[in-house]
C-alpha cells in the first residue's frame, strides 16, 4: 500500500491518533503536513521522528475552528509541496461529560464548531486543491459514540454525527472528481485524552489496567487507527468511499471494568 508521491494534511496530526496517522502515512511513502493548534512542541517532535526515518514532513501551525487559519494552512501546503492528495480530518476535543440541562451553549458552540463546522470550511478550501489529482482522499475521524449517542455527552455525539453527515454528503458531490472520502470512527484508543476518559469514568491509573478486558487482549493503540487509514487513502481501496469504519474491536466493555 505505497503513498509514495502523495502529500498528506493531518490536522490534530502532532499527538495522539493524530501522531499515529503522521508516522504510519510516512512510512508508506507520504510527505505529511502536521497540523496543530497550539502544542508545537509535540507537532515538531512528529516532524523529526518522521525525518529520522527518512520520511519528509513540516509542521504548520492553525485551528481548524478558524476560516483564515484553514486557507493560510491550505496556501502553505500547496506552496510547499506543490500538491495536496490526503486530509485526515483528525482535530478534536472533548466535551465536559454533562447532561443536556447542565450544558452552557459556549460549550455546545465549541464542540460543534470543532468538530464539524471548522471540517467543513477545511474541506471547502482544500477540495479545489485536491481535484487537480486524479486521486485524493479525505477521512474523517468520528467516534464509536455517534453508534449509541450515550448520556452526558451531547456536544461531543452531535458534533461526531454532523461530522459524519458531511463525510457522507462530500462523498456523493466528490466523487465524480476522483475523490474517495470515508470515516474512521475509533472507540477507546491508548492516547492521553484516552486516559483521561477511562481514569474519569473508572478509576484507572494506567489505561493498560484495561487490556485483560478489552478485544485482543489490549487497549485500541493509534496505530491500530492508522494502519485502517492506510488501507482507505491506498489503491488497495480503490472502490471504496462513503462507508464508516467502526475500529472497537467488535465492542469494547471498558466502561463495566472490575478490578476483581
Amino acid at each position: 500500500m505505497s503513498l509514495d508521491g502523495r502529500v498528506a494534511l493531518v490536522t490534530g496530526g502532532g499527538r495522539g491518533i493524530g501522531r499515529g496517522i503522521s508516522e504510519v502515512l510516512a512510512a508508506a511513502g507520504a510527505a505529511i503536513a502536521v497540523n496543530y493548534r497550539k502544542d508545537e512542541e509535540a507537532a515538531n517532535e512528529t516532524v523529526a521522528a518522521i525525518e529520522a526515518t527518512g520520511g519528509k514532513a513540516k509542521a504548520y501551525q492553525g485551528s481548524v475552528t478558524e476560516p483564515e487559519d484553514n486557507e493560510r494552512v491550505i496556501a502553505q501546503v500547496m506552496a510547499d509541496f506543490g500538491k495536496l492528495d490526503i486530509v485526515v480530518q483528525n482535530g478534536g476535543i472533548a466535551s465536559r461529560g454533562l447532561p443536556v440541562v447542565k450544558t452552557e451553549a459556549s460549550e455546545l458552540e465549541r464542540v460543534i464548531r470543532t468538530h464539524a463546522l471548522g471540517p467543513h470550511h477545511l474541506a471547502s478550501v482544500a477540495v479545489p486543491a485536491m481535484r487537480e489529482n486524479d486521486r485524493s482522499d479525505m477521512v474523517f475521524i468520528s467516534s464509536v459514540a455517534t453508534l449509541g449517542h450515550g448520556a452526558n455527552g451531547a456536544p461531543y455525539n452531535m458534533g461526531k454525527a454532523a461530522m459524519e453527515s458531511l463525510a457522507y454528503t462530500l462523498s456523493k458531490e466528490e466523487r465524480p472528481h476522483g475523490m474517495h472520502v470515508n470515516v474512521v470512527a475509533p472507540g477507546l484508543v491508548a492516547t492521553d485524552m484516552g486516559s483521561r476518559l477511562a481514569k474519569a469514568i473508572v478509576g484507572v491509573e494506567d489505561i493498560h489496567e484495561l487490556d485483560r478486558t478489552m478485544p485482543f487482549g489490549h487497549v485500541c493503540t493509534p496505530e491500530d487507527i492508522a494502519r485502517v487509514v492506510k488501507f482507505l487513502v491506498s489503491s488497495d481501496s480503490g472502490y471504496v468511499t462513503g462507508e464508516k469504519i467502526n475500529v472497537h474491536g467488535g465492542g469494547q466493555d471498558w466502561r463495566d471494568h472490575d478490578d476483581d
